[in-house]
């Protein structure tokens, strides 16, 4: 997938379900007046009624995609497409719904739809919110909770589709572990739907009164121009996704502005359904039957890697297209009467409140038990979660929504969404103030001090320069060592736990750190920038975490650095696939170029790569494979042409989790963070790197004895906290240690 963890495709929206009676045609009428789960023209189908029983089974197709997939069940990679099929499912059954009421009144009752919609949908919703919330806050680290009580609030406001795109967005959160509301994302998306659609609606109904006095008389009034407007809808949201999906990819997964679409497409089988129950029966069974090939080959054959909605999402959201206007035809030998099944049926009934509960439970059950679940546990969490659906079905979604007083009135209903969201809201705040900040409080640890060395005489057999590197590192190996035992988190630690994930360097919001999308090198000098010796700072994030410590560095010796960087894209000669935005990174490809012509062009006197350890074959390539290392010579050898002095820097340890929430979690036990040595540094790797640095004529700096004993890699050295998130250095521990990184310079600038 493009980006954002585990949950990328997991949600999905439910346009006023159904849980009505299997055969019950009483029941049936009861949810066409209140609910609108039912065909856009009632003549549609053989039996007189309105109910649908094979959208109720083409529920239950599509939440059984979603949870298999979820659960990482082999064969159903593409099975977030269920988030596809009910967007046109509730485009189709609320579209008939408004445009029954605007044909028969010429308006909408938006009391009464509001009404219906809070009944369908947030009961249920709310218990989830709220039971998951108080599960988030008990099992998960505090830090973690805090910032999932954060999605819970968006959520009961159906605003978190956006908090989700921002996060996506920023590239140094991307990699943040899944919420357990991130599933609640297709519910906001719905509920913006209701609030424009309908007034589209109206506001298409009041031109068609003021245009034509024909219309106003016609006993049967024409949808063509709200299939005028929902086309119009449906266009300029699918331009809006193409481009998204390209350019912006989790404002094109979560926002309503490239999702309306697929439910305008549900909308505009809604408006014509008089005209798919024409279809010949033959015609209406082979469209139906290859809707329902057309969602099992996007199931089977789209993945995680696919770009997406974007064209990709024809293909379901095609099939549910066919599949629902076929049935409008109620073909013989269609796929409705399979749909219709009572098995199928009796799946699609709980499957909204399947969903709510699946995500949260496959999220929280391994915080409870201490380890992550194989498959057959996460089908057992399945399971547990179909077992809750089932009880909230029978004990709040049914008895809530046939509710008499409610059913009668629209205002009391109103109420009762009002009540629900209130209390999902207060209870989110009311953990947030139950789970405040982790703060340390341990002894007051002191600062990490590096003394500047004493250069000693050179002579045939002491460099100075390299003398001066090795008692720096003495030095910080010392704290290090010392910090090692350390057991209580410090009540000084800097920054703080809650500030971290913010405590990145400028460069990173002052365009010389350039995004996924963005290329060029623009104007980035610091230390003396009218020196005449240049020193160019290039890579990606990992380069720039290390800009705090070259600039004063720089400042010092009265140089000036240019720092040139951009987001997970090393500045070697690879092919590389970006898993963010799902495509060929050509950004990083293109800024590669760019940056090469320009160190060409200013012959620095010394180019310093760095650049991430943590590229895997989702990028294309792998760190230390004979293709990284053959490159890195190559590389190495260019910028050796210039002129240049250079000098790679090795990897900083990979702590394998998030640092800040790991010590939320363990303020007494430092040590069940800090990574044992051999988990954390790949020595193998780094002294594969130094031969291929060395073969191209560059300098290599291990780093390793900065960070681990010979045993363990502490993630607090005096007061500093050394990670700010899992695998990027703090703003103060990089300028710790700028005094070894004004060594490191040294040593690359001096004669050799």
């Amino acid at each position: 997938m493009q980006y954002v963890g585990a949950d990328t495709h997991g949600g999905w929206i439910f346009g006023g379900g159904r849980l009505v009676g299997v055969n019950t045609v009483v029941t049936a009428e009861r949810e066409r007046r209140s609910d609108g789960d039912r065909l856009a023209d009632p003549a549609t189908t053989r039996s007189g009624t309105s109910f649908r029983p094979d959208i109720e089974g083409l529920r239950a197709v599509a939440v059984v995609m979603v949870v298999l997939f979820h659960a990482g069940v082999p064969g159903v990679g593409g099975g977030f497409v269920g988030v596809d099929v009910f967007f046109v499912v509730s485009g189709f059954l609320i579209t008939g719904m408004l445009w029954r009421d605007v044909s028969t009144t010429g308006t909408v009752g938006l009391a009464r739809f509001y009404g219906a919609r809070a009944r369908r949908l947030l009961p249920a919703g709310g218990l989830v919110l709220v039971v998951t919330a108080i599960c988030s806050a008990l099992l998960l680290p505090p830090l973690q909770a805090r910032d999932v009580l954060g999605d819970e609030i968006a959520s009961a406001l159906y605003v978190g589709n956006y908090r989700f795109a921002l996060h996506g967005t920023d590239y140094l959160a991307a990699d943040a572990p899944p919420s357990p509301f991130q599933h609640f994302w297709s519910l906001g998306v719905e509920e913006q739907f209701y609030l424009l659609w309908p007034a589209l609606i109206i506001g298409a109904a009041w031109l068609v009164r003021r245009t034509s006095r024909r219309n106003r008389a016609a006993a049967t009034p024409s949808a063509a121009p709200y299939l005028l407007v929902l086309a119009l809808v449906a266009a300029a949201s699918f331009a809006i996704s193409l481009v998204w999906t390209d350019t912006l990819p989790p404002w094109a997964f979560f926002s309503l502005p490239s999702r309306a679409w697929e439910l305008a497409a549900g909308g505009l089988v809604a408006l014509s359904a008089r005209g798919w129950s024409r279809l010949p029966s033959a015609a209406a069974a082979l469209a139906g039957w290859s809707g329902l090939a057309l969602l099992v080959l996007a199931c089977t054959r789209l993945d995680e890697t696919t770009p997406y909605p974007g064209t990709a999402a024809l293909l379901p959201v095609l099939g549910t297209v066919l599949v629902i206007g076929a049935g409008c035809a109620t073909p013989r030998w269609g796929v409705g009467p399979g749909l219709a099944l009572p098995p199928v049926r009796a799946v699609g009934r709980v499957s909204y409140s399947w969903y709510l509960w699946h995500w949260p439970v496959l999220l929280l059950v391994p915080a409870l038990i201490g380890h992550p679940l194989d498959l057959t546990g996460r089908l057992g969490a399945l399971a547990l979660s179909g077992g809750l659906a089932v009880l909230t079905l029978h004990l709040v979604e049914n008895p809530v929504r046939f509710a008499a007083p409610l059913r009668i009135s629209a205002a009391r209903s109103l109420a009762l969404g009002g009540i629900i969201t209130a209390v999902a809201v207060c209870a989110g705040l009311l953990l947030l103030l139950a789970r405040p900040v982790p703060v340390g409080h341990g002894a007051a640890a002191a600062d990490l001090t590096v003394a500047t060395a004493r250069m000693p005489v050179a002579t045939p057999t002491v460099n100075p320069h390299d003398a001066a590197v090795q008692q720096l590192t003495a030095q910080v190996q010392a704290a290090v060592t010392e910090s090692a035992a350390t057991l209580a988190v410090p009540s000084n630690l800097s920054p703080a736990l809650a500030d971290a994930p913010a405590d990145k360097p400028e460069v990173f919001a002052n365009g010389c750190v350039r995004s996924w999308l963005e290329v060029g090198v623009s104007e980035c000098a610091s230390g003396d920038p009218f020196s005449t010796t240049t020193v160019a700072l290039v890579g990606d994030s990992h380069a720039a975490m290390w800009s705090p410590a070259f600039e004063s560095a720089t400042e010092q010796r009265h140089w000036r650095l240019e720092t040139l960087g951009k987001v997970t894209c090393p500045l070697l000669d690879l092919p590389i696939t970006s898993p963010y935005l799902g495509r060929e990174y050509s950004e990083c490809e293109q800024w590669r170029g760019q940056v090469v012509a320009r160190l060409q062009a200013e012959r620095p006197q010394l180019i310093v790569l760095s650049m991430s350890r943590r590229y895997g074959g989702d990028f294309g390539f792998i760190a230390y494979d004979p293709a990284w290392l053959d490159s890195l010579t190559r590389m190495v050898a260019q910028l050796r042409a210039t002129g240049a002095a250079v000098l790679v820097l090795g990897p900083i340890p990979d702590p394998h989790s998030t640092v800040p929430t790991c010590l939320s979690a363990h303020l007494d036990d430092v040590t069940a963070c800090s990574p044992p040595r051999p988990v954390a540094v790949n020595a193998g790797g780094i002294a594969a790197e130094a031969a291929a640095t060395a073969a191209g004529g560059g300098q290599y700096a291990d780093l390793t004895e900065l960070f681990c004993t010979a045993d363990r890699c502490p993630v607090i050295v005096g007061k500093d906290l050394v990670f700010r998130d899992d695998n990027h250095l703090t703003l103060e521990h990089a300028l710790a240690l700028t005094p070894v990184v004004t060594a490191l310079t040294d040593r690359a600038l001096a004669p050799r």
